[in-house]
Parts: C-alpha cells; sequence; structure tokens
C-alpha cells in the first residue's frame, strides 16, 4: 500500500497561526503520509456567485481533496466562543459541490486557542457542523490546545509531553481507522 493521503484543514489562514502548527504536529506523529493542507482562503459563500459562475475553482479543489484523502485532520480556533468563520464557510462551500466527499471519512478534530479551555466550545459547535456530511469523526482523546501561542518551540514543535502524547494516540486511533 503507498502512503496514505493525510489532509489538514486549519481554521486559520495565518502562516504561522497555532492551529496551522498544530496540524503539522499531527502529521509528523500520524507518519508516514503524504500529508497535504488545504487552502481555505476562499470567497464568502453567496448564491449569486455560485449561480453566476458556479463552484470557485478554490472550492473543487478542497472538495476534490476530502474525497481523495484517507483521512482529515481538522483543527479549529476559537472566536468569539464558536468556530472560524474561514472554517464554516469552506464547510458551507463544500456542500455546495456534487457528492458528499465527507461521507463516511475519518476525521479527527482538536482545535488551539488563547484562552484556558483551548478552544472547547468551537471544538463542540465544529462537531455539530460536521453532522450532515456524516464522517467518522473519532471522539477522543480531545485535543484543546489552551494558551496556545506558548505551546510551541521555535521549529513549531510541541513543548508540552502531555499534549503531544494526547495528539500521539489521536494519530494512532486515525491510522487504525484507515486501517494500518
Amino acid at each position: 500500500m503507498s502512503e496514505p493521503i493525510l489532509l489538514g484543514l486549519s481554521g486559520s489562514l495565518r502562516q504561522s497561526a497555532t492551529n496551522r502548527k498544530l496540524l503539522r504536529e499531527a502529521a509528523r506523529l500520524f507518519d508516514p503520509a503524504s500529508f497535504v493542507e488545504a487552502d481555505l482562503n476562499l470567497p464568502l459563500y453567496d448564491g449569486d456567485l455560485e449561480e453566476g459562475e458556479g463552484i470557485p475553482t478554490g472550492v473543487q479543489t478542497l472538495s476534490d481533496q476530502i474525497a481523495q484523502a484517507d483521512a482529515i485532520i481538522v483543527s479549529t480556533p476559537e472566536y468569539n466562543k464558536g468556530p472560524s468563520g474561514v472554517l464554516k464557510n469552506a464547510l458551507d462551500w463544500v456542500s455546495r459541490t456534487q457528492g458528499n466527499p465527507w461521507a463516511n471519512k475519518p476525521v479527527a478534530v482538536m482545535s488551539a486557542a488563547a484562552g484556558r479551555a483551548g478552544g472547547e466550545r468551537a471544538q463542540m459547535i465544529l462537531r455539530a457542523y460536521m453532522v450532515p456530511f456524516q464522517p467518522r469523526i473519532l471522539q477522543g482523546p480531545e485535543i484543546h490546545l489552551a494558551n496556545s501561542s506558548n505551546e510551541f518551540d521555535e521549529q513549531g514543535k510541541l513543548t508540552s509531553e502531555r499534549y503531544e502524547k494526547m495528539l500521539h494516540t489521536l494519530m494512532q486511533k486515525l491510522r487504525a481507522e484507515i486501517g494500518i
């Protein structure tokens, strides 16, 4: 079997965002895999845009990446007690593409946030957002990376053994979901 394709979706667009760092750490611990980090810098969903121009290329690319992935990791920040608009917008757009690329797809959800709860509320809401797509969302261990800006070293590696161990366990469960 060739290396599995692991797709990462970060709810933050910043290149140095802690949610991107968390995805990259998850991919490192999942390894070996062909890791692809999705581009969620998409236009805001607009029914008029969809009707006039169709599905934007970036949205179709994302939908195709989801369909082709063997497993998916999603990391969300917590903005005003919920997931980011970037992530919700991507989910809304993908729901407008043909078929359902999320169906029965193994998904690990995690969050990194500045607050002491580590994005727990955002992660709960994100899980609810994903119910209509019917993926196989892993139930734990839950990764809520609190005070996230202080949890990575200069190379982007987690500094807490506790978080790294939990993330490793989650990635092993995700590997088991795809039979490797």
